[in-house]
């Protein structure tokens, strides 16, 4: 379960205002990436919190709001298909997770990432944390925070083209996610880059 230790121990070296930061949608077949930055206030404790893929979906919807009630300050921020194929995902992520941490109304000293990458144009202090979302309350704040804001976007998209099932697989690569691109083609949410092999 996650806790506040890499919190503590940003404490401890100085740092004020510690910002967690995870993203949802790096794997999946269509739409953009999503990112999202937390600041929690120190010790806040959230029932249940937890990686959102531990979750069930009724579980993530409700601690969002339990978040962005408890939280000091967030931001939710997407890096576009575009993006994802001009940057390659990881330096569209990295875009994402940018954009999230500069809407935040007060500006962490210290950032932790989930992962082990650091994106190389953040200028603050910060560090990568493996698995960041099962370890750090702020990670996992920010990864359900992203989760939700990006499937509550996919299902917009299964409205929008229906014969897709957006809604059942979120875009990622199942086999009948697949087999309707097969069938129907390319939408302009898929990425390309992303589907080379499959057609």
């Amino acid at each position: 379960m996650p806790d506040y230790s890499f919190e503590v121990s940003a404490k401890e070296k100085g740092y004020n205002v510690i910002c967690g930061v995870d993203e949802a949608g790096r794997g999946p077949l269509a739409g953009p990436v999503c990112a999202a930055a937390v600041i929690l206030p120190e010790g806040t404790v959230i029932e249940g919190l937890d990686d959102s893929k531990k979750l069930t979906e009724k579980k993530r919807e409700a601690l969002f709001e339990v978040i962005k009630e408890k939280a000091i300050a967030y931001g939710i921020a997407f890096s576009s298909v575009e993006e994802i194929e001009e940057f390659n995902i990881l330096g569209a992520t990295y875009i994402a997770m940018c954009r999230a941490i500069e809407q935040l109304p007060v500006k962490p000293d210290y950032v932790l990432i989930d992962g082990n990458r650091y994106p190389p144009m953040l200028d603050i202090d910060g560090e990568t944390v493996v698995k960041g979302d099962s370890k750090s309350m702020s990670i996992a704040a920010a990864s359900i925070l992203a989760k939700v804001t990006r499937d509550r976007l996919l299902l917009q998209y299964a409205e929008r083209y229906p014969e897709y099932s957006f809604e059942k697989h979120k875009g990622y690569g199942t086999k009948a996610h697949i087999e309707a691109i097969k069938k129907y083609g390319v939408t302009e949410i898929h990425r390309p880059s992303f589907l080379k092999k499959l057609l």
